[in-house]
């Protein structure tokens, strides 16, 4: 494909209208939505709304007049859309490590309920390691075990001692997308839950909770739903599991009655009793209006329509180094089906450098210890010429060698 090629496809996008919900700093290349999801035009004058009006003027009245209380559950709902979760089966709290711990003990509460012997949480090798260390921290505070496998062993560490199954669906390190159907239905049949982690998911690739036959899933506001550094996560659980076990962090937001103030804790109906703390409003705010932009492509098509222009746009970069780019061994699978909305690349040796100097020259992609260059494709902002241009500067950066100078071999605290 010829850069001319890319501009065609441009001009006839019919996403690209979705790009003016955005805040783009001109001449940047922006790969890492699957990081930090862009800023949404509307997101600032809706936090100084917040601020200034509902904190400064109305002050405690919002939580009644402006519905702050209703805010977990309200954005919850819009984002259950994009998962295909029902109204009233999803809400917004805390964070993903959060969630998972929420979700995972009382998955493993129900799991051993009904099977004491089910003494193991499975999980992949390669999963992200908050979600390992969650899982690493019950299964030691509960005395089980946790058994780490490669991709292609997981259904085979699905038996009769298996409580749970923890994957994240698209892998954070290769892009590598889990058939989650499969996987759930192979976990069902042995008689296990499966956790599934959406955060390189939700609002990226299409996810239908409920077909796919998922018992638990969280995932994390800031990345394809851009909402902001530290945007709050979300938590759902199958309406069947909702109400058969109390979750760990039994806060006040959680409790059937918060403003009862009675010492005793009832949990609230449903995924509500999920939530634990005060609702972080501000955060919260600002990640409804992430969410509305991925709401928007409704009107274009929908997640169908993003996932077709996300893999086109992945397949170009992927195809266009692979031609260009020796000595880069491209991780991501081939196989559209297989790929989630991102192109890993690796090098043994300078794949750290080499993004430091793609930074610099205003392609902004990331680097995933030991040799992961990581490029995520954002279809609502991105163009097919993006994808062009960041390629052909990443064989630029190749070719110079100016990855070589000292300062892209300087590490920063966050990579």
């Amino acid at each position: 494909m010829t850069r001319d090629d890319a501009l065609a496809l441009d001009a006839a996008d019919t996403l690209a209208p979705l790009r003016q919900q955005f805040v783009l700093p001109p001449d940047l290349i922006y790969l890492d939505g699957n990081s930090l999801g862009v800023l949404p035009r509307t997101t600032a004058a809706r936090v100084q709304q917040v601020v200034q009006q509902e904190w400064g003027v109305d002050l405690i009245r919002s939580w009644n007049s402006a519905g702050w209380i209703d805010l977990p559950q309200r954005v919850g709902d819009k984002i259950a859309q994009l998962v295909g979760a029902g109204a009233g089966e999803l809400v917004v709290a805390d964070s993903t490590s959060v969630n998972l711990f929420k979700v995972l003990s009382a998955a493993l509460s129900m799991a051993q309920a009904d099977a004491p012997q089910r003494r193991r949480i499975v999980s992949e090798r390669s999963n992200f390691p908050t979600d390992l260390y969650i899982a690493e921290a019950l299964a030691r505070e509960r005395g089980l075990e946790l058994v780490l496998a490669e991709t292609g062993d997981l259904p085979a560490r699905l038996d009769e001692r298996c409580a749970v199954l923890v994957l994240t669906h698209v892998n954070y390190r290769s892009g590598r997308m889990h058939d989650m159907a499969a996987l759930s239905r192979a976990a069902s049949d042995a008689g296990a839950l499966v956790v599934w982690d959406l955060a390189h998911s939700a609002g990226a690739v299409p996810v239908d909770l409920h077909a796919d036959g998922a018992d638990f899933a969280i995932g994390c506001g800031y990345k394809y739903l851009n909402g902001g550094p530290g945007a709050p996560a979300f938590v759902w659980a199958h309406p069947r599991h909702a109400e058969r076990f109390w979750q760990p962090l039994a806060g006040w937001m959680g409790h059937a009655a918060p403003f009862d103030f009675t010492p005793g804790y009832r949990p609230a109906a449903g995924i509500s009793r999920y939530l634990c703390g005060t609702p972080a409003v501000l955060s919260l705010a600002a990640l409804e209006c992430g969410v509305d932009t991925v709401l928007a492509a409704q009107a274009y098509g929908g997640m169908a329509a993003l996932r077709r222009k996300s893999l086109a746009l992945t397949r170009l970069f992927a195809e266009r180094v692979q031609a260009t780019c020796p000595g880069l061994t491209l991780v991501s699978p081939r196989a559209d089906a297989e790929r989630g909305s991102q192109v890993c690349l690796s090098h043994p040796e300078i794949a750290y450098p080499v993004i430091q100097a793609l930074i610099a020259r205003g392609v902004v992609g990331d680097f995933r210890a030991p040799d992961i260059l990581r490029f995520g494709f954002t279809p609502l902002t991105l163009r097919y010429a993006d994808a062009w241009d960041a390629a052909e500067q990443l064989r630029q950066v190749l070719a110079s060698g100016e990855w070589r100078h000292s300062e892209f071999n300087q590490r920063h605290a966050v990579t």
